[in-house]
């Protein structure tokens, strides 16, 4: 059962997973949490209807009331397991994997990450128990407390007049902007809509502004309609992705230091949890405004617990990954944007003039992906061609003073990632990415 990973699900249909293995879940699941009910979303890929069914079959032959979700984002299985006080939640979704691909993200009560899925594969090959309870369709009653959550983070009376672009990418995202947007009338903020329909066959390509490459047709609307600012997801809409006015990406390092300072400002003192691939702008941000910085290891399920076990106010992941204390220390793909919002709208600054000096201060490199056939080797010859202050919460990092690196296997692909950032030297960035480069495939 390679689908497994380290805290979500995600395999290849007919090889790793399919409506078999889906059910066998839904019975572990229920089974490992004894759960009274279950919430049970999907996002739009074609296989999801067939898998989350799957799921929810076995769920009620199991004695498990079931709340039907249907399509919706990662976010809104998060907030409807709290707001409907159910035992879990289970959303099928590969958010941002290649289209042959699908997956579960699985929490527990509140929303909360489950500590390990070893018990779950453990009771995936027992035999159904054949008893039987109700499936209640719930997506409008689910979306609409939702709607109500995601506006209470924001004051309507900052909000200005701005013209928002959003690129849905042909994900899951769109139906539930549009039950968000209906909500924001009268606030000035305009719409333009990008790629906006659910297609599960994602004929743009598989949303993941993560990705240099998929980054321009975001950039490009965003200048072609003089936008104030723009807006991605990715296929299950829990990543937020900004563009500023002139179609310049966002780097996700320097909207975690803008969200931090935006919370600081509301809550003096307060603790700010980030992950430990790029982290001086953030800890500079938090540390000027008086809050306590505190770093967890990178995926929703480490960021989640240490905000859970240090009460902070908001969490944040350069890749785009964005927790809320008072959205069950979950990750949300729309409150981020919305906040931004309310800052530009309070400091009559636009984005990029909002991230200018951070982006001068602590220049980075962005996120490099490497396909390496031997990661542990990899790893050891740069380990081996530098002397720094070792960080080993994930991944290898080393502090070489005036510039840091973070080098680490992904938790969901067959990939290694690199991040490098500085101290006000982008040139000093650019030089010693070649040279890490060069270690981490020495023949080109």
């Amino acid at each position: 059962m390679t689908a497994f990973g380290a805290y979500d699900i995600r395999g290849r249909l007919g090889v790793d997973l399919d409506a078999g293995f889906a059910a066998r879940l839904g019975r572990a699941f229920v089974r490992h949490l004894n759960a009274s009910c279950i919430v049970v979303g999907r996002d739009n890929r074609p296989s999801s209807p067939q898998l989350a069914q799957a799921i929810m079959t076995a769920a009620r032959s199991e004695g498990t009331e079931v709340l039907d979700l249907g399509l919706c984002g990662t976010e809104e299985m998060y907030h409807a397991t709290a707001h409907f006080g159910a035992s879990g939640g289970i959303m099928v979704t590969a958010s941002h994997n290649p289209a042959d691909y699908n997956g579960m993200k699985l929490v527990g009560a509140g929303a909360a990450p489950l500590d390990s899925l070893e018990p779950i594969r453990a009771l995936m090959d027992m035999a159904p128990s054949g008893r039987s309870a109700p499936c209640r369709d719930v997506a409008a009653e689910a979306r609409a407390a939702w709607v109500r959550t995601v506006l209470g983070f924001v004051d309507r009376r900052a909000l200005c007049p701005l013209t928002v672009l959003v690129n849905a990418g042909h994900g899951a995202a769109g139906p539930s902007f549009d039950a968000l947007a209906a909500g924001l009338e009268g606030t000035g903020l305009r719409f333009l809509r990008h790629h906006h329909d659910p297609d599960g066959t994602f004929p743009q390509g598989i949303p993941n502004p993560l990705l240099p490459e998929n980054r321009d047709a975001t950039a490009r609307a965003v200048r072609a309609t003089g936008a104030d600012l723009g807006v991605a997801w990715d296929g299950d809409f829990d990543r937020c992705f900004l563009f500023d006015g002139t179609g310049a990406f966002v780097d996700g390092e320097y909207v975690v230091g803008l969200l931090a300072e935006a919370f600081l400002a509301k809550e003096p003192g307060a603790t700010i949890v980030h992950d430990p691939r790029v982290i001086w702008n953030t800890r500079d941000v938090v540390a000027q405004a008086g809050g306590r910085a505190v770093a967890s290891r990178t995926g929703h399920a480490f960021l989640k617990r240490t905000m859970r076990d240090t009460g902070a106010v908001y969490g944040g992941e350069m890749s785009a990954h964005h927790y809320f204390r008072d959205f069950h220390c979950c990750d949300s793909g729309m409150i981020p944007w919305l906040l931004v919002a309310e800052v530009m709208g309070r400091t009559g600054q636009s984005l990029a003039d909002l991230v200018a000096a951070r982006r001068a201060a602590f220049p980075s490199s962005g996120e490099i992906n490497f396909r390496i056939d031997d990661v542990p080797a990899a790893i050891a010859r740069v380990q081996a061609a530098f002397d720094g202050v070792p960080d080993d919460l994930d991944g290898l990092s080393l502090d070489m003073g005036d510039w840091r690196f973070n080098l680490r296997a992904s938790n969901t692909e067959p990939l290694l990632r690199l991040n490098v950032e500085a101290r006000g030297d982008a040139a000093l960035v650019a030089r010693q990415m070649a040279v890490l480069r060069a270690r981490i495939c020495p023949k080109g």
